[in-house]
């Protein structure tokens, strides 16, 4: 085989670069040869034989042949082959496979050069010692840019897929540049990236420690409108903490609260690393605007007022329980039921008024607001269904968790308190964790304070 031009430089310097009208879409995949090859012939079943002297021959109607043949196609063979090199993580079969069908000149369709790049991103064996499984996983490595470059220079156009598991071998190099490089092609592709998209790029930059290339892929993951969760947050807290950023540290523990709401062991221990460390004792405001305080908690919705680090000193960090109230066992404080934030409730309002005028005639409804309108707002709401429903031994099943156990069927109710990353006016904090389906088992929460002064 020729030597190849190296990945990164066709992406970035090929005088064919990646764009997506530089695809002709009718020559990608062209018609397959009916002549069978000798990948085919190999896979052809025994029973397939068009042997009329054979008195065990099946008769099909032409329909079942039609769709036979369509699935024995040397094309469907090949991404059967490769699905099951997938299921038992087979990198050098699936590579073999490759080299066989190039050599048949089979045209290869984006399925396969996609399930071949996820192969040769799989990582076997680094933890275990085996040297043979290391050779393996390396070579995957090495063929996945190789297997990449082939596809472009076939003119097969990629898709997220595609990007996703070649941005993975170029991490599994320890390459998160490239990796990133990856994922900007991939939107100038008008390919919309998903989370996954951008997990090479985001863990290699924090495995590295380079934070400043991390916070740039999180800017351009939230300017794409995907949503981090906890591993993503996690991972970019750790490299936070690592390089002593508290501005996004602090960041991370109110992205965390909004969206993970109970953290894994894994994200306490980064939590617990931070507020143990001798820098985040220096951290934090001797003085603040008590009135900002309550603006930012009205703001918010209660449990949380996002003005900053409060206090001074060491931190005094603990794994407590809270009991029935929402009072922590630890410091004393009463954890908060915590609302939707004003925004929320707006949107939740109109959407609430757009399912009214769907399913109700939208005079009585457009009534309702007007009257509402005029003679509001309220204090307090009763609910007549409710009402009507006071005497009777029936209630409803929202909010109810059921649990199952030796004893038998029991009903979960919520707790009075938010099951949520809480920030007290006083600078503490409260971080609950990800408890047991064994509502006997009660959750663990790391309570941190330390001294304040305002």
């Amino acid at each position: 085989m020729a030597k190849l031009t190296p990945l990164f430089s066709i992406i970035i310097h090929s005088h064919r670069p990646i764009l997506k009208h530089s695809f002709n879409r009718s020559a990608i995949i062209p018609s397959i040869n009916a002549t069978i090859n000798t990948l085919a012939a190999a896979q052809t079943p025994n029973s397939r034989d068009n042997n009329d002297n054979d008195s065990s021959t099946i008769k099909l109607s032409p329909r079942t042949r039609r769709k036979r043949n369509r699935q024995d196609t040397p094309e469907v063979i090949l991404q059967r082959q490769l699905n099951n090199c997938s299921k038992s993580g087979d990198v050098l079969q699936a590579l073999h496979l490759y080299d066989e069908a190039r050599k048949s000149s089979l045209v290869l369709n984006v399925e396969h050069y996609n399930k071949l790049l996820y192969l040769c991103s799989v990582q076997i064996g680094d933890n275990d010692g085996d040297g043979d499984n290391v050779g393996v996983s390396h070579l995957g490595l090495q063929r996945g840019f190789e297997i990449f470059q082939q596809m472009l220079n076939d003119q097969v156009e990629p898709n997220e897929a595609t990007f996703t598991n070649a941005a993975r071998v170029a991490a599994a190099k320890d390459d998160p540049d490239m990796a990133f490089e990856l994922l900007k092609q991939m939107k100038n592709f008008e390919i919309v990236p998903r989370l996954r998209s951008y997990g090479p790029a985001l863990f290699g930059f924090c495995k590295r420690g380079d934070a400043v290339k991390a916070y740039e892929v999180d800017a351009d993951m939230i300017e794409s409108g995907v949503m981090a969760e906890e591993d993503e947050l996690s991972a970019l807290l750790e490299v936070s903490v690592e390089v002593k950023n508290e501005e996004k540290v602090y960041e991370m523990l109110h992205r965390l609260r909004a969206v993970a709401r109970q953290v894994s062991e894994l994200t306490l221990k980064i939590i617990e690393d931070w507020f143990n460390s001798e820098y985040a004792m220096k951290i934090g405001k001797r003085e603040w605007d008590v009135e900002k305080i309550r603006e930012g908690f009205v703001r918010g919705g209660g449990g949380w007022h996002g003005q900053g680090w409060l206090g001074s000193g060491k931190w005094k960090v603990v794994k407590t329980n809270v009991d029935d109230d929402g009072t922590c066992l630890s410091c004393s404080e009463k954890l908060v039921s915590i609302d939707i934030d004003p925004k929320e409730t707006e949107n939740f309002a109109a959407s609430l008024s757009k399912l009214a005028c769907q399913k109700q005639p939208k005079a009585n409804f457009g009534h309702f607001q007007k009257w509402l309108e005029k003679n509001g707002p309220f204090d307090a709401v009763v609910d007549g269904a409710n009402v009507g429903l006071a005497n009777i031994a029936n209630f409803s099943f929202s909010q109810v968790r059921v649990s199952a156990s030796k004893r038998g069927v029991s009903l979960v109710l919520p707790p009075r308190y938010s099951l949520v990353i809480q920030e007290s006016a006083n600078g503490s904090w409260h971080v609950p964790t990800v408890a047991s389906d064994d509502p006997d088992i009660p959750r663990k929460w790391l309570c941190v304070t330390r001294s304040t002064k305002n």
